[in-house]
């Protein structure tokens, strides 16, 4: 019969390595990998660096340099000052970019801009929200997305050479605490349940709510509700606890974990709860926990706060 921790780390096994966001799907290993604590650390380190290379490479979150959201209509967009939307680098003009009620068209003025749709030319010039990991403008190394925030859409500028990512402090971390690898029952709320989630700009957003991870911790229960549903590939939590502003992020941190097992058990392992995005600029437009996810207790493990500079960008 196994022992309560191998049956946690078997659980584990569907949440190595997981994403640090979710279009950062990696392979899932098998589940006799792990069989201690000890691989368990080992895994997470894993996972700490790799949380490092991609918040660190080139067009990643560090390298935000602007997000604004232009009125319907016509914006001339260049490096030159007097462009309606200003980028870092590039022609003086690099066209004009008009944004309709769900998509935007460019059109150029310069051979310089180039439209790329999945790494390749394209060439009728629109940008849909949808497509914001897959389609933007570029020029000299600045790229141009359009992404959706609630019913408005925005204008959302990268830069290699931003001020977060060029002055970058890296990250730090509670030491692992093996404790905190916490297995968790997973109760189903009825299909179509939402929760609330507001975000730094203001917005609530009615996410879908596939049910809570309850967990005890030094005897005394504690729930968290996960942004997810049955079509999901992991639990997704933003949660804020009693190290919150002090040790660690003021606006809470983000935490995923494998989707329920047919036992409905899932593992929460908080040595690898992170920062969100607008811990490193203020480019980006975090969702803050919600009421329910706010526990009363400190959660000494995963991401301490950033000890660097919020990026800006002031060209």
């Amino acid at each position: 019969m196994k022992s309560m921790l191998q049956i946690v780390l078997s659980l584990l096994m569907a949440a190595v390595l997981m994403a640090c966001s979710r279009d950062e799907a990696v392979e899932l290993p098998t589940d006799d990998l792990l069989a201690s604590a000890e691989q368990a650390e080992t895994a997470a380190m894993a996972w700490r660096e790799d949380r490092l290379e991609r918040l660190t490479e080139p067009y990643g979150w560090l390298s935000l340099v602007g997000l604004e959201f232009p009125a319907a209509g016509e914006h001339v967009v260049g490096s030159d000052p007097d462009a309606d939307l200003v980028m870092p680098a590039g022609p003086a003009e690099w066209g004009r970019l008009t944004i309709g009620q769900a998509q935007a068209r460019f059109e150029p003025s310069s051979d310089e801009v180039a439209l790329l749709v999945d790494g390749q030319s394209g060439d009728d010039w629109q940008l849909y929200p949808r497509d914001a990991d897959s389609a933007y403008l570029t020029a000299e190394e600045v790229r141009i997305e359009l992404v959706a925030r609630g019913d408005r859409l925005a204008v959302r500028t990268r830069w290699p050479q931003s001020p977060a990512r060029v002055d970058f402090q890296g990250l730090e971390y509670f030491d692992f605490d093996p404790a905190w690898v916490v297995e968790a029952r997973f109760e189903y709320h009825p299909e179509g349940t939402t929760l609330p989630v507001g975000s730094v700009l203001g917005d609530v957003i009615d996410e879908p709510n596939l049910g809570a991870a309850v967990f005890r911790v030094d005897g005394r229960e504690y729930r968290l509700e996960a942004v997810a549903d049955r079509d999901s590939d992991e639990l997704f939590f933003i949660f804020a606890d009693r190290t919150t502003g002090h040790e660690t992020y003021g606006a809470g941190r983000f935490l995923y974990a494998a989707m329920p097992d047919d036992e409905r058990r899932t593992v929460l392992d908080f040595n690898r709860s992170y920062n969100p995005p607008c811990t490193f600029t203020e480019y980006s437009t975090c969702p803050l926990p919600p009421p329910a996810n706010r526990l009363d207790l400190r959660v000494e493990a995963g991401e301490l706060d950033y000890a660097g500079e919020i990026g800006f960008s002031d060209y």
